[in-house]
């Protein structure tokens, strides 16, 4: 049952994602940072990447994906093309990844501790959308504060 959930909810927001960076009028502007804004929508967005990718792909669909976590937020100038190839693809192993769990291996724990406690895969999974949507927001404003 959670797992059609999920699966509309990566859709959508991995969906999202793809119109947010394409929306930027500017390309240059993906890698803008000013005043208080930390991170760029292209540094956020290939942190989303490699988020999904080690968490979903490698750890539960064993794609042998290795992450580079420090590149995410280092990485510039990547063009706008590639960064929606990646979101294609991203989606892709996301889907097919969920499509192999059953809902019962949800309950099991997660492969990897990541928080300071152990939890479910389903926990996990849960919080990965919600980390997927407060960083959407955050590319959201960052386009309409600084693509102008």
């Amino acid at each position: 049952m959670l797992i059609p959930i999920l699966l509309q909810l990566f859709e959508r927001d991995l969906n999202r994602l793809k119109v947010e960076i394409d929306s930027y009028t500017n390309e240059k502007n993906l890698w803008l940072i000013e005043k208080s804004i930390s991170n760029s929508a292209g540094n956020l967005c290939l942190h989303l990447m490699g988020n999904l990718n080690a968490y979903i792909g490698a750890e539960l669909g064993k794609t042998n994906y290795i992450r580079n976590r420090p590149l995410e937020f280092s990485q510039k100038e990547v063009p706008k093309i590639e960064l929606l190839h990646q979101i294609d693809t991203t989606l892709q192993i996301v889907v097919a990844t969920l499509q192999q769990i059953s809902e019962e291996s949800l309950q099991e724990e997660y492969p990897i501790l990541v928080f300071e406690q152990k939890t479910s895969t389903a926990f996990f999974l849960v919080h990965l959308t919600s980390h997927l949507a407060y960083h959407l927001g955050q590319i959201n404003y960052h386009r309409r504060l600084l693509d102008q």
